[in-house]
């Protein structure tokens, strides 16, 4: 272990003057005095490295502070097209935007949006669902939900092909970035024109889980375009109904909004539900425990009885 100049900053994230820490090695030590875990002394001058850079930002707000504060998360944003700093440079994005709403509103205006949504498309998985999740997180900020729906070429689009040919940590990234933006009333046509029913209802019918899937068809069905996809595929309401019996609490919270949404305004999709059993399974959902699922439960019965 090398002590460089001061001040010495551990790979734990916390700086140490030159005078301790050589007291510490003289003493035999071999591991961070904080941690007690082995850990490789790491120069000021090498923050910039791919393994530093993360390490630090998740450790030092103070230092997360100074990124965005000097105009510097712009060139580790300029990091993120390199594949081999790619994913130490979209886990420092990510760190930045969880620094709170000025931080993720400074990360959009130096251009991150643009970045992350490249990334989507990049060769690796574990990239691709870092940039989901740093969207994810930019999107907290509701003028940024508009700003990322309306970006072209289409973060959404991007975020859908993800449902459809990414792993499973990709697929669940992506579901929940499309959850947070379809939060936003006007990005559900958005979603919608990107195929994002089309795909949900293939993964949960699928037996691909997603809850978080079944959260984004809840809210496609809030808007007449997606309630007409819904009513366009054959055997939608049976996999929502497979939910209800199988689903976790959310996905059954879900599912019977979605269901809602859908036989509100379909009178054929509502005779499909009445035979698929769903005034039965509705019936067993009002004396729920969680009182999101009884009351949906509730709204639904009404709608099937109308």
């Amino acid at each position: 272990m090398e002590v460089m100049s001061d001040p010495v900053i551990l790979s734990s994230g916390h700086t140490f003057d030159r005078t301790s820490i050589q007291r510490w090695l003289d003493s035999g030590n071999r591991t961070c005095p904080v941690t007690n875990l082995p850990s490789p002394l790491t120069p000021p001058s090498s923050p910039t490295t791919p393994s530093a850079i993360p390490r630090i930002s998740r450790h030092l707000p103070s230092f997360r502070r100074q990124l965005i504060e000097s105009g510097a998360a712009s060139a580790v944003l300029r990091l993120v097209p390199h594949e081999d700093l790619a994913e130490a440079a979209l886990k420092v994005v990510l760190d930045l935007s969880l620094d709170g709403d000025d931080a993720r509103v400074g990360l959009v205006a130096e251009g991150a949006v643009a970045t992350l949504v490249e990334a989507l498309d990049g060769k690796s998985p574990a990239a691709r669902a870092l940039a989901a999740t740093a969207l994810t997180s930019l999107a907290v900020v509701e003028v940024n939900k508009a700003t990322i729906g309306a970006h072209r070429p289409s973060a959404i689009g991007r975020l859908v092909g993800m449902l459809r040919c990414g792993g499973g940590r990709e697929r669940r990234e992506a579901a929940t970035a499309l959850y947070t933006l379809c939060s936003f009333a006007g990005n559900r046509v958005r979603a919608v024109e990107a195929g994002a029913v089309k795909e949900i209802y293939g993964l949960v019918g699928g037996g691909g889980g997603l809850d978080r899937a079944v959260e984004v068809l809840g809210l496609l069905g809030r808007c007449k375009e997606g309630r007409d996809q819904m009513e366009g595929i054959g055997g939608f309401v049976r996999v929502l109904v497979g939910v209800l019996r199988e689903g976790s609490a959310r996905a059954v919270e879900h599912a019977l909004g979605a269901l809602v949404s859908v036989c509100t305004y379909s009178d054929r999709l509502r005779l499909d539900a009445c035979r698929e059993g769903v005034l039965e399974a509705c019936l067993e959902l009002v004396g729920d425990e969680n009182a999101k699922i009884a009351k949906n439960a509730l709204k639904l019965i009404k709608t099937l009885q109308r």
